[in-house]
């Protein structure tokens, strides 16, 4: 796989006004975009995954699949940026649910103020367990995103 950095859509682009926008070659002419919603410890693992593993050159794409990554604890104050960053991620659009606190809330399930999981209000496609998840796990959860490839 390789990967490049691309600029960050601002307000009005594509994808929301924040997340890390990363191109992954996963070869066979296929390319994840990565839009990253880094809201808490696991984001830094996302980080050190897509710049330490990825890094590398564009190759030539024929499809695209946008990948929306929430790693991290998502309060319901929050939930709704959440699910306008989603909602502004282009189709074909995949979720990635990326440590325990984005899964169920993690070790804050029982606070008044955390979301039980992302999936409480957008679809996810692929979980990630773990706090916080390798960096390796995050290129397994990609890898299954590619199309043609099963869980």
């Amino acid at each position: 796989m390789a990967a490049i950095d691309l600029p960050a859509p601002r307000a009005g682009g594509t994808a929301g006004a924040g997340p890390d926008v990363t191109a992954v070659d996963g070869g066979g002419g296929i390319s994840l975009r990565v839009f990253d919603a880094g809201l808490a410890c696991c984001a830094v693992e996302v980080e050190a995954a897509l710049r330490r593993h990825l890094a590398g050159r564009d190759g030539a794409q024929t499809s695209v699949v946008h990948v929306f990554v929430v790693a991290g604890t998502v309060t319901d104050k929050l939930a709704p940026h959440v699910l306008k960053a989603y909602q502004d991620t282009p189709e074909p659009r995949r979720v990635l649910s990326f440590g325990a606190c984005a899964n169920s809330g993690g070790p804050y399930w029982d606070s008044y103020c955390v979301t039980k999981g992302v999936d409480q209000f957008i679809p996810v496609d692929v979980y990630v367990p773990g706090c916080p998840p390798r960096p390796e796990a995050l290129l397994d959860g990609l890898a299954l995103l590619l199309p043609g490839a099963g869980p």
